[in-house]
């Protein structure tokens, strides 16, 4: 106890020194001088943008909402700076209800025009506030009665890995959405597309999950997707023995080359070329660049690359040969 009773008289010695008691007295009048501020400078006119939430309500059951039902204009108004922060931190605000019923065409599309929409504002609006411009000045929602279909999901972006490394596949959970929109929006729809990716420099496999990017009057179920993407390491590459197939001959020649079979070199991921082989590729000589000009040699041209397969190029490029005509009886 004795402890505590000398505690508290230091801490009261402290307090009500001659020099921290006029310390106490600033800090006092430095508070009581800062509320004074605020007060004046809060009963000054402000103007401010504010967001006012906007609803559609009384959709029927057997109607489908393609674009938001909820939205979100932009008010500018004008008041006192203590009535704006009230409005803005001291209230709940209740979003603008628009009646479906009310402004719903037979086109699939509503308008809510300027006039309409500044109204319903201002009904929501505290009546000291001076309105100006309201963004934007019309509100326009979209629907259709259930008209759907499933189309595909591509990707577009910048995805691009670390160097020496490339995509080798791509997968997107789900592949395709099912789309709601009006007759006319739904036939001129074939793909929907996420929004635009940037991922760069990077090495092992990717996921990302990604929004689709919208459409005005455009629903899509569901609205994002899961892409992998998997990487492989890229490396040069040879295959040998590819057969070198003569084209375009006459009936009854053949083509013989020096030698039968010739190399490529490419370059490819390492996963992917552990998978090819020489029949994967087709090397050819055609009859019709030579016959009419004939040389020593004649020129080779790789007609098929498999997948996956970048700057193909053959180790020779021209052959000795020799045409046989073959024996028909």
């Amino acid at each position: 106890m004795r402890v505590i009773g000398a505690i508290i008289r230091f801490i009261g010695n402290f307090l009500f020194s001659r020099a921290n008691r006029e310390f106490l007295i600033f800090v006092s009048f430095l508070g009581l001088s800062g509320v004074f501020w605020l007060v004046i400078t809060l009963n000054e006119t402000y103007e401010r943008e504010i967001p006012v939430l906007v609803r559609i309500d009384h959709v029927p059951r057997n109607a489908v909402m393609t674009s938001s039902e909820t939205d979100t204009l932009h008010v500018m108004v004008s008041d006192k700076g203590f009535n704006i922060l009230t409005w803005l931190y001291g209230t709940v605000h209740r979003p603008i209800s628009i009646d479906f019923s009310q402004y719903a065409q037979v086109s699939g599309m509503g308008v809510v025009g300027m006039n309409d929409l500044r109204r319903k504002v201002l009904d929501e609006l505290p009546a000291s506030f001076h309105v100006g411009s309201v963004k934007p000045d019309r509100l326009v929602f979209y629907y259709n009665y259930g008209e759907r279909k499933r189309v595909p999901v591509s990707w577009r972006g910048n995805v691009v890995p670390e160097r020496l490394h490339y995509i080798a596949s791509t997968t997107c959970t789900p592949d395709s959405v099912t789309i709601y929109a009006s007759r006319a929006r739904l036939d001129s729809i074939t793909t929907v597309y996420t929004q635009d990716l940037r991922y760069t420099e990077f090495h092992d496999t990717l996921q990302v999950d990604a929004m689709l990017a919208p459409m005005a009057g455009v629903k899509m179920v569901p609205d994002r997707v899961s892409l992998t993407f998997i990487t492989d390491v890229l490396t040069e590459c040879h295959i040998d023995g590819i057969p070198v197939v003569g084209i375009n001959l006459p009936p009854g020649k053949v083509l013989r080359t020096f030698p039968a079979k010739v190399a490529v070199q490419f370059v490819a991921g390492m996963k992917n070329y552990q998978s090819l082989s020489a029949r994967d590729f087709m090397v050819v000589a055609d009859y019709q660049q030579f016959k009419d000009n004939p040389t020593a040699k004649c020129r080779l041209s790789l007609w098929k690359v498999p997948a996956g397969v970048s700057r193909p190029r053959l180790e020779v490029s021209q052959v000795d040969y020799l045409i046989e005509e073959q024996y028909q009886p």
